[in-house]
């Protein structure tokens, strides 16, 4: 590990690719502690500490969000976007076939994603403001109609800039731009979280802290196994001979991975089942006592920390899984690729019944990725209710997030030194 370390120190180009990266991460992080003005920090403290859904956003902001800074969306207009462009890949024909075309279609389709990007972070910026508004008034107590049109702007340029910080991040291929922000807003939370339960430890919990500790190293072993974990798929090769030349012959294995949607089924799951909550919210203070009596039951109803929203949550992430994995995994258009190539499964014809195979063996694989990504989500209330802990929770999102990010920036370094090595550096 340690000779790994120093290589990379010695070879000057991946110094300077991870050095430059490190100083787009501090350039991002000091954007995340620069406020709209007229916000009232404290206030919006506590308010963030007695709302999950905000707690969560503010994960996937990377640690801009609790600031109600200028990049406080973080990149989340950006995956929207990139997510509603790989739904409407699947919806128009159109689209599918410029996926197909390399390079360009690519390209093309990233253009548009990031015009997309634009409106969604007004929009998204226009309602968070406006919700924080009505739920939490103390937060932003003076906000006239010149000052929200510019706290708008602000915000979606900043959402602009962190893509276009993201972008250069990942063209130095020492990891993805998207993911290492989010990873570095986690990380920074970090020491606050020690910190403030350091000040609240009571020695009669030494019990439960010492349960805690193994609950998150055996949770972080656990994301480590899963995100790791594969089926490798055999694939032979037919001999092609054209002239004097022979291609083909040789055999491969295609992975398939046990969770392939990565943490895309939580965000869906989260942002579904706190949408009752979000909505009950604004009919709270209703005048009629009917509404008013219909939104309280809503908001104790779906309550994070209560069993029934703990098993709504898990089986929506279940679900989530299986259905943003059919949109990601194309048993068809491997099959067809592989055909294509002159490649199949030994024992199965290539084609319909090659897909019919891989759409078998998907569907077995994912039951143990969406039963680990449900655990994963509902773990930090079920952490809380074994050790009593409430100021350092195992928060299975964040875990899942910093683990996959750590361990594709560790292989894309050292894809860069087996590189290096091939060209005798």
């Amino acid at each position: 590990m340690w000779e790994k370390l120093l290589l990379v120190w010695k070879i000057k180009e991946v110094r300077n690719k991870i050095l430059y990266v490190l100083a787009l991460l501090v350039i991002f992080r000091l954007a995340a502690h620069l406020p709209i003005p007229g916000v009232n920090l404290p206030a919006l403290r506590s308010f963030f500490q007695s709302n999950q859904f905000l707690g969560l956003l503010n994960i996937f902001s990377g640690g801009g969000f609790e600031t109600f800074s200028v990049v406080m969306l973080g990149v989340g207009p950006y995956i929207t976007a990139s997510i509603i462009f790989q739904l409407l890949t699947m919806i128009i024909p159109a689209l599918e076939r410029l996926s197909k075309e390399g390079e360009r279609g690519h390209q093309q389709i990233n253009q548009w994603t990031r015009l997309l990007t634009v409106p969604l972070a007004a929009l998204q910026a226009y309602g968070t403001i406006t919700i924080i508004r009505r739920s939490a008034p103390q937060v932003i107590p003076q906000l006239g109609g010149y000052e929200f049109l510019t706290a708008i702007i602000a915000i979606t340029a900043g959402t602009v800039f962190l893509m276009w910080l993201g972008e250069l991040i990942t063209e130095k291929k020492i990891g993805n731009g998207i993911s290492l922000m989010i990873f570095a807003g986690i990380v920074a939370g970090v020491p606050t979280i020690f910190q403030r339960s350091v000040a609240v430890f009571d020695p009669t919990q030494l019990t439960q802290w010492f349960l805690f500790a193994a609950i998150g190293l055996v949770t972080v072993v656990a994301v480590v196994f899963v995100t790791e974990a594969m089926r490798k798929i055999p694939v032979t090769y037919a001999r092609r001979v054209r002239g004097h030349q022979v291609y083909g012959g040789s055999s491969t294995f295609l992975p398939m991975r046990v969770n392939q949607a990565g943490v895309i089924p939580i965000i869906f799951a989260i942002s579904l089942v706190l949408t009752p909550t979000l909505v009950a919210q604004f009919f709270v203070n209703s005048r009629f006592a009917w509404i008013q009596t219909m939104a309280q039951s809503t908001v104790r109803l779906f309550q994070s920390g209560r069993v029934l929203y703990d098993v709504i949550y898990f089986l929506l992430v279940f679900a989530f899984t299986y259905f943003y994995t059919a949109v990601v995994f194309k048993p068809e258009q491997i099959s067809e690729n592989l055909q294509k190539q002159g490649g199949f499964i030994p024992g199965l014809r290539p084609g319909r019944m090659t897909a019919e195979y891989l759409s078998y063996v998907s569907n077995r694989i994912i039951l143990a990725g969406a039963f680990f990504l449900g655990t994963i989500a509902i773990l930090p209330n079920i952490v809380q209710r074994l050790t009593n802990v409430t100021t350092l929770i195992v928060g299975g999102t964040s875990l899942l997030i910093v683990v996959s990010v750590v361990l594709e920036t560790v292989k894309q370094i050292e894809a860069q030194l087996i590189v290096r090595d091939y060209e005798g550096f």
